[in-house]
C-alpha cells in the first residue's frame, strides 16, 4: 500500500474511468483500490480534448475527494486548442500539497 498515487500522464480516456468508476485497466483498478483507502490520488492531464470533450469530466474529478491535479496549460493553442498538458515542474510539489489533502494553486497555468 502506498500514501499517494499519481497518473501520468492521465489520458482523457483513463478520466473519463475514474469519472465513472470504470475499472478495466490496471490504471483504474489500482487508482480505484487506492482512493478506498482514503488515499491522495494526483492527476496529470495531458489530452487532446480537455477542452471540448473530456472537460465535464475533468470538472466532475475536480470536485470529488482525494483527487488533484497537477498544474497545467494549453498545450498548443493554435495548432491544438483544445489540448492540455500538465507541467512537469510541479510534480513534487502536487504531491507533497496532495499528502496534506490540499490542491495546488493555481491549477491553470
Amino acid at each position: 500500500m502506498t500514501d499517494i498515487m499519481i497518473i501520468a500522464p492521465c489520458t482523457g480516456n483513463t478520466i473519463s474511468k475514474l469519472t465513472s468508476a470504470i475499472t478495466d485497466t490496471p490504471v483504474t483498478m489500482a487508482a480505484k483500490s487506492h482512493l478506498r483507502n482514503n488515499n491522495s490520488l494526483v492527476i496529470a492531464v495531458s489530452t487532446n480534448d480537455a477542452l471540448s470533450g473530456s472537460a465535464s469530466n475533468i470538472g466532475t474529478l475536480l470536485n470529488r475527494n482525494n483527487y488533484f491535479f497537477v498544474p497545467f496549460r494549453q498545450d498548443n493553442p493554435i495548432t491544438k486548442p483544445r489540448s492540455l498538458v500538465f507541467d512537469p515542474e510541479y510534480i513534487i510539489k502536487t504531491l507533497e500539497c496532495a499528502l496534506d489533502k490540499e490542491q495546488i494553486q493555481p491549477i491553470i497555468l
